[in-house]
C-alpha cells in the first residue's frame, strides 16, 4: 500500500506539473472505487484553476479556491502524467483523466481500493472532512517531538509497531518504514508502547523522520504496483536495512534479521540490535 513518501512523492510531481493551470475537462471511466465518486466531480473542476497540490496523511490534496479533491491511492493506485500530444490510449484499470492544457494527469487503479473524493469550501475546514479529521499528526510536524510521542503512549499497552501504523498518533509511517524506523532507534517492535522512555521515543521520532525522508528522496518504495507520476519505480525498498530481509545478516551486527507477523502484517527487525 502506498503510503506517505509515495503520496507526498506524487504530490511533488503533481504539482510542479499542474499547479496554477485550469482544469480543461474531467473524464470519470469507473466510479465504483472505496467510495463511488461524486456525480458532479466534473463539472466541480472543469474550468477551475488549480491552486497548490499537497497532502494530508496519505491522502493527496487538490486544491481548488471553491474545495479540494481529495484522493487516496488505495492500495494499488498512482497518478501518472502524460503530456499533451503523448497521451496513450486508455487501458482497462485507468480511472480518470483530469485534463490540462500541457498535459493530463491520469489515475489508474487495478484493485479499486483508492478514492476521489470532493469537499466544498462551504462545508468548512478541510480538516473536518470525515476520512481527515481522525488523522496523527504529520510526522516533519516540529510539534511531534518525542515528548509529544510519550505522552501518547502512556496508555497504550500494544506493540509500538502496531501503534505507529495506526496512524491516530502519527500518520503515514507504513509497514516498511515503521521496521527500518524502530531499527535505526534500536527498539524492538514487539515492545508495549507504554514501556517507551521519554529519551527512546526522542529517538524514535527522529528515525522516523530520517527514514521518511530518505524515502522521499529516492522516490518511496515499489514492491508491486506503485510507480511516480513520472511512471519510475520508488527505490527505497532497495536501501532498506531490515524490510524484506528475513535471514540475512544485520548490516550493523551480522545476526541473521527475523520475520515476523504483527497484524497479519510483516515485520522486520534484528534480534541482538533491537533486544529491548
Amino acid at each position: 500500500m502506498p503510503e506517505l513518501p509515495e503520496v507526498e512523492v506524487t504530490a511533488r510531481a503533481l504539482g510542479a506539473a499542474f499547479a496554477g493551470q485550469r482544469v480543461a475537462a474531467v473524464h470519470i471511466y469507473e466510479r465504483r472505487l472505496r467510495w463511488r465518486v461524486p456525480a458532479a466531480l466534473e463539472r466541480e473542476l472543469a474550468g477551475r484553476r488549480v491552486e497548490a497540490i499537497g497532502r494530508r496523511g496519505k491522502y493527496l490534496l487538490w486544491r481548488f479556491e471553491h474545495g479540494t479533491l481529495i484522493a487516496h491511492l488505495g492500495m494499488s493506485g498512482s497518478w501518472r502524467i502524460h503530456r499533451a500530444g503523448d497521451v496513450p490510449p486508455r487501458r482497462t484499470h485507468d480511472h480518470a483523466d483530469i485534463v490540462f492544457d500541457s498535459g493530463v494527469a491520469r489515475y489508474t487503479d487495478p484493485r479499486r481500493f483508492g478514492a476521489l473524493l470532493w469537499h466544498p469550501a462551504a462545508h468548512g475546514e478541510l480538516a473536518r472532512h470525515p476520512r481527515l479529521a481522525a488523522l496523527g499528526a504529520e510526522p516533519f510536524d516540529p510539534a511531534f517531538d518525542g515528548d509529544a510521542l510519550y505522552a501518547a503512549t502512556r496508555a497504550r499497552r500494544a506493540p509500538i509497531k502496531q501503534v505507529l501504523l495506526a496512524g491516530d498518533i502519527v500518520v503515514g509511517v507504513g509497514n516498511i518504514y515503521a521496521s527500518e524506523s524502530l531499527f535505526v532507534a534500536g527498539i524492538n517492535p514487539k515492545l508495549p508502547s507504554a514501556r517507551l522512555g521519554r529519551a527512546r521515543c526522542a529517538l524514535l521520532v527522529a528515525a522516523i523522520r530520517s527514514i521518511l525522508r530518505q524515502a522521499i528522496d529516492a522516490g518511496g518504495s515499489t514492491l508491486r504496483d506503485f510507480a511516480g507520476a513520472d511512471g519510475v519505480d520508488g527505490a527505497f525498498s532497495r536501501l532498506a536495512s531490515v524490510y524484506g530481509r528475513a535471514g540475512q545478516p544485520c548490516l550493523r551486527c551480522g545476526t541473521p534479521v527475523r520475520r515476523l507477523l504483527q497484524g497479519q502484517r510483516a515485520t522486520y527487525y534484528c534480534p541482538r540490535c533491537q533486544r529491548r
